[in-house]
């Protein structure tokens, strides 16, 4: 017969089943990862269908409890968004109030020990599959890609916080296959009872790394990364004991083990050979999303036919031709082409803008749609151009020079064993 709690403990797990069951069940994409590979097949809203069957609810507490008027922005890749803070604050009054009525109603009983054991599950399989989610995203680097050339002409200080840590890990590849494969390596171990204490340990390391740059540096998946650190503080919680002697009082300890689903041996063994199969389920998928996302944006995407980036030698517009002023708004100074619908032009005070194109090869021309205005190019060799057509409703004639990225020393510097001073220019 298993030993009772503490009614302290008793109270803690209730609140613990209802608040985490809450959250993992409706935050985007906990679940949608166990689609796997028939993700690609689902409409684009799918991971957060069930956040928007509960947008409603959450708007009206909004509304009545904090006074404003909250939101599920489908159009935003925030988690940090105000209707999901209200969330989180809605889950805890409801498991408060579960927990209340649960304590009430189930007095008698003195341990949880099988349910227990279905919730480490629950949290296993919730905290592994989006370490392999994340995991994968930067092994097959795409969560923070390169630096696109338009970023290489951004001033440091314009750049935001989040911007300038996105731009750093993605500045190597390295580096962020290294972070990567810790989160696959935790997500795998998570999914095998004998490691998942392991695979816990490396998850709340990552968790907490990831949490402290999130505050650091103001990016918005605050609330998510959060809640991955505490799942693996409770997947260690039953196991502290046991981490405390090996780890602080150096002291011999029994090995730590998962609790039984089942009372009979075969059972647990077909259990842990679902959970297992569950987890190449999952990793197949992560990554076949991230070949995918490789393709569609990563490094393996197409590059326009331009791919650059083009200094404005000469400049004439109306048949004048336009001196560099950096007063000048008109005037372009540099061209940016990086993805195929998009053309980025610098103007003369360091303003960036994005215009939305479409190409046609055949014709050698870039319409700007936007504008009702089309641009005609002309490559005389690799590294020169020339475009002619209509901007702003005057003619415009401009020369150009591509500036290879390499030119750049972000991307030019390299790594070095031996350095006699440091480089920091």
């Amino acid at each position: 017969m298993a030993a009772p709690w503490h009614p302290a403990t008793r109270v803690a797990f209730r609140f613990c089943v209802v608040y985490v069951g809450l959250f993992c069940l409706t935050f985007a994409q906990i679940v949608f990862v166990y689609a796997g590979i028939l993700t690609r097949w689902l409409p684009p809203d799918a991971v957060i269908w069930q956040m928007t069957r509960i947008a409603t609810v959450l708007t009206w507490v909004g509304r009545h409890v904090f006074g404003v008027d909250a939101v599920l922005h489908l159009d935003s890749n925030s988690g940090d968004q105000a209707v999901i803070w209200i969330m989180v604050f809605t889950y805890a009054v409801l498991a408060a109030v579960a927990t209340l009525i649960w304590s009430v109603l189930d007095r008698r009983r003195r341990e949880y020990t099988r349910l227990h054991a279905w919730f480490l599950v629950f949290v296993r399989l919730s905290l592994a599959g989006q370490m392999l989610f994340y995991g994968i995203a930067k092994v097959i680097p795409t969560q923070m890609p390169p630096p696109p050339l338009a970023a290489l002409l951004r001033p440091f200080g314009d750049l935001s916080p989040a911007s300038v840590l996105w731009l750093q890990v993605g500045s190597s590849q390295p580096y962020e296959i290294a972070l990567g494969a810790v989160e696959v390596v935790a997500g795998l171990l998570l999914f095998v009872g004998r490691t998942a204490t392991l695979g816990a340990l490396l998850s709340a390391m990552s968790m907490a790394q990831v949490f402290l740059l999130n505050m650091s540096y103001d990016v918005p998946v605050k609330i998510l990364s959060l809640h991955l650190l505490l799942l693996s503080l409770i997947l260690l919680a039953p196991q502290a004991r046991r981490l405390a002697d090996v780890l602080v009082r150096q002291r011999p300890t029994e090995p730590t083990t998962q609790p039984p689903l089942f009372a009979d041996a075969r059972s647990n063994r077909i259990a842990s050979a679902v959970v297992a199969l569950l987890g190449v389920w999952v990793l197949l998928g992560c990554l076949a999303e991230g070949v995918t996302a490789w393709r569609d944006y990563g490094g393996g995407r197409e590059k326009p036919e331009l791919y650059g980036i083009w200094e404005v030698g000469r400049f004439t517009a109306g048949g004048a031709e336009v001196p560099p002023l950096t007063t000048d708004a008109t005037r372009w100074q540099r061209v940016v082409f990086d993805d195929v619908g998009v053309l980025t032009y610098q103007r003369m005070d360091g303003t960036l803008v994005d215009e939305q194109v479409t190409w046609d090869r055949d014709r050698h021309t870039i319409t700007l749609p936007a504008r009702q205005e089309t641009l005609r190019y002309e490559r005389s060799d690799p590294d020169r151009l020339r475009l002619d057509g209509m901007l702003d409703g005057r003619q415009v004639s401009m020369s150009l020079e591509r500036r290879g990225p390499d030119s750049f020393e972000l991307r030019s510097r390299g790594f070095h064993w031996i350095q006699d001073y440091p480089h920091f220019a």
